[in-house]
């Protein structure tokens, strides 16, 4: 990563670490074309690494550096692509080095995020280790003077005609000129998984020793000589807001206040907004709690959670709105055909990030271009913004990489880099921008709030004739980028990501499903991609009416998902047979079926996500306990099942699943808050209450072993485990809840209503 400045690890959280350790404690989404480079030496050797393509080099050492252009955000993804690359390459895994690197067209898009990143990656890193692998192959043989053709890699050393050598003497003394077109890079045949070393085998994570020391560098750490730090002065309102009046004389007084900034933003990300700066955090943040400001305000300012969730139910009973789709054929006939039909609505809460790391941002100008130091998902997304802000072309823009702490979403949209840079543009100095926790919270870019209805028609002996789904939630593409929505059935454009999940799998006759956009969302605050995004929400209610559907029809609601995945109809080829395996084995070990304790119950679900087109199958089965006094349920144990084809690194998927699942828990029984007068109720962990550590149950969590493509891995199993609970709590006390979060009072309420 950019190095900036010299670390003074005596003074910060680094040096405490450091001290501590020797004490003793222990997308559809442009993709790159990776090409071969083309410049190697031309004289016998090269004193220059090896790069036989974008994605990595190899150095006269021997040492092999990826290039990594996902964000590190505690998911270990470099050495996830990392251990993609040196299988095909065939290196020792010591050997290897990650490099994450810094905004460039040669990238391609850069985006962490969609559980995108194996998936997207796998490919073209698999074809780029096999390309050098050739490669050396080919030199080495002429190094050792014997055909090509006997010869193989193993462990980084070239062997053939009974004589070997190691890559690093072959990249010290060979002339590696072999180029390869994009075409061929992609025609490039990978080793099958029988004889793959290093992928789906353990392996320690390359960034846990800097994490452990301290020398890892988060946006957080990022500095520079002469830097004012600055702290936002936030409007009433996320849109629309405008700054009428400034007064900074009690601020004057605080040593080492500079001045207030109204900032003038042609890109239009942060309307009405003040940057206070000072010579230090602590002046900056002192000083912002003494500026005055007075802004006219939008009509968000007065908009409420019951407002936005009242707007999404007109929405979606007003049939001639929104997008559809999926649309099949006869869906109303079978409807007015069926012998009985269910409907039910289901809504859920504001959820925010609240990731460790609040937002900051550092940006100056150097040589000609601006420089925007701070930890991202999305470079690719934020660059033109940034570009338009500061009013310069975008090649005259680049973002620098560092680890996150913690990202889930958040740092998807970039928009904390924009007033970081517009105050430097103002002030003509290097600006550090550092939100408080509140601050983060209060301009979060939160998971909508949703309303959903679901309708099933049944025709004789129960057999599933026709299903709808309609879904409203504020679109956070639609609002930040949307070029990237695809039309529907009836061409209207959707946000695929307000709706994924429910194109199900299941086998359910004619079935539509509709999208709509809440516009009062939108327009109120700024809807975001919050881990799983839609099918947090959209599976919550498939699974929950699937439940109540087989009740409906009389049958187990294990046995009648079963049923469902097993038809011969459009979503019952192929992967709902591995949907309905995950299932299968989920309710297994489980123990689906056996007697419970009184007040205790077992709730079942189950999903394909996080998309259509990379299905990761993921089941999960609950056991709950509630108590009827209080309202209390204690989760007892989640047993998940996932089928995610390949895992690269088994212990970083384990962790994924763990956190997903966890999140997932969270999400059902303790988080979510609500919008007040157009802002967030909660804006800090005292009042916005996550999972905490006592509550965490045994989890029992197994991955189906596969020689397919790996699938995405980060946000599956946060969508399944908030039904399987809800379903769960129904099967012990007999209530059904049909709101996120499922809170005490709620199921209290339920069980005074019988």
């Amino acid at each position: 990563m950019h190095d900036i400045g010299e670390a003074k690890l005596a003074s910060t959280r680094r040096g405490f670490l450091i001290s501590a350790t020797r004490a003793g404690f222990a997308m559809a989404l442009t993709l790159p074309q990776p090409g071969l480079a083309a410049d190697t030496a031309a004289g016998a050797g090269t004193a220059t690494p090896f790069e036989p393509t974008i994605w990595y080099e190899i150095d006269r050492e021997g040492i092999v550096t990826v290039n990594i252009i996902r964000a590190e955000m505690g998911q270990h993804v470099g050495t996830a692509l990392a251990r993609i690359v040196a299988d095909e390459l065939e290196v020792d895994w010591p050997s290897v080095r990650l490099r994450h690197v810094d905004t460039d067209p040669q990238w391609g898009t850069m985006v962490t995020g969609g559980s995108w990143s194996v998936w997207q990656s796998f490919p073209y890193l698999s074809q780029a280790g096999a390309a050098g692998r050739l490669a050396l192959i080919e030199e080495g043989a002429k190094l050792m003077r014997v055909g090509k053709a006997g010869c193989t890699a193993r462990n980084g050393i070239v062997s053939g005609g009974g004589k070997s050598i190691g890559y690093a003497d072959i990249v010290r003394r060979g002339q590696l000129a072999r180029s390869y077109t994009a075409d061929e890079l992609k025609a490039m045949p990978i080793k099958p998984a029988a004889e793959r070393r290093l992928i789906g085998l353990p392996a320690s994570a390359i960034d846990i020793p800097a994490k452990t020391t301290g020398a890892a560098r988060y946006g957080l750490d990022a500095q520079v000589p002469g830097m004012a730090y600055a702290r936002p002065k936030l409007p009433p309102t996320r849109n629309g807001c405008r700054v009428t009046a400034i007064d900074d004389s009690a601020a004057l007084g605080i040593p080492g206040y500079l001045k207030s900034l109204v900032l003038d933003d042609p890109s239009g990300t942060v309307p009405g907004w003040v940057v206070v700066c000072a010579d230090s955090f602590v002046a900056a943040s002192r000083a912002a709690d003494l500026v005055k400001v007075t802004w006219a305000s939008s009509p968000a300012a007065t908009v409420s959670e019951a407002d936005i969730q009242a707007r999404g139910l007109k929405l979606i009973t007003d049939m001639t709105g929104g997008s559809l789709v999926v649309e099949d054929a006869g869906v109303d006939s079978a409807f007015t055909a069926a012998k009985s039909t269910l409907e039910r609505d289901y809504t859920t809460a504001t959820v925010l990030h609240f990731q460790l790391e609040p937002l900051n941002a550092l940006a100056f100008q150097k040589d000609g271009r601006w420089e925007i130091h701070t930890g991202n998902q999305w470079q690719s997304l934020i660059l033109p913004t940034l570009a338009t802000a500061l009013a310069v072309p975008e090649a005259q823009v680049v973002m620098r990489t560092y680890l996150i702490g913690g990202g889930f979403g958040r740092r998807l949209n970039g928009d904390y880099a924009v007033p970081a840079a517009l105050a430097a543009k103002a002030l003509g100095r290097p600006v550090k921008l550092v939100w408080t926790r509140a601050d983060d919270v209060r301009f979060d870019s939160p998971r909508s709030p949703s309303v959903q209805r679901l309708r099933m028609a049944f025709g004789t002996n129960g057999q599933v004739t026709g299903m709808q789904h309609h879904a409203s939630a504020g679109w956070p593409t639609q609002v930040m980028f949307p070029a990237f929505m695809p039309k529907g059935q009836n061409r209207e454009p959707y946000d695929p990501f307000a709706i994924s999940g429910a194109d199900h799998w299941y086998s359910v006759g004619a079935q539509r499903v509709r999208a709509v956009s809440n516009d009062l969302a939108n327009s109120s605050f700024r809807p975001g991609w919050l881990r799983s995004v839609g099918p947090g929400w959209t599976n919550w209610a498939l699974e929950s009416f699937m439940d109540e559907a087989a009740r409906a029809a009389g049958v187990d609601p294990l046995a009648f998902r079963l049923r469902l995945l097993g038809g011969s109809g459009k979503n019952g080829v192929g992967g709902a047979v591995r949907q309905a395996q995950v299932l299968q084995r989920a309710a297994d070990k489980a123990g689906w079926g056996s007697k419970m304790p009184a007040d205790t119950g077992l709730g079942i679900a189950t999903t394909f996500g996080q998309e259509r087109a990379m299905p990761t199958w993921c089941a999960c089965v609950a056991r709950v306990r509630v108590n009827r006094s209080s309202g209390v349920v204690k989760v007892e144990k989640l047993t998940v099942v996932v089928d995610a084809g390949t895992i690269v690194h088994p212990d970083g998927a384990l962790a994924q699943v763990e956190g997903a699942s966890l999140w997932g828990l969270s999400m059902a029984l303790f988080e979510g808050t609500e919008f007040v007068n157009g802002q967030v109720r909660d804006t800090n962990l005292n009042t916005y209450t996550p999972l905490r550590m006592r509550d965490v149950p045994p989890m029992d969590i197994e991955f189906i072993a596969s020689t397919a493509p790996p699938n995405g891995l980060g946000e599956p199993a946060t969508t399944v485990v908030g039904p399987a609970i809800g379903n769960a709590i129904f099967a012990a006390a007999g209530v059904r809840l049909r709101h996120l979060p499922m809170r005490p009072a709620d199921v209290l309420a339920a069980l005074k209503a019988g």
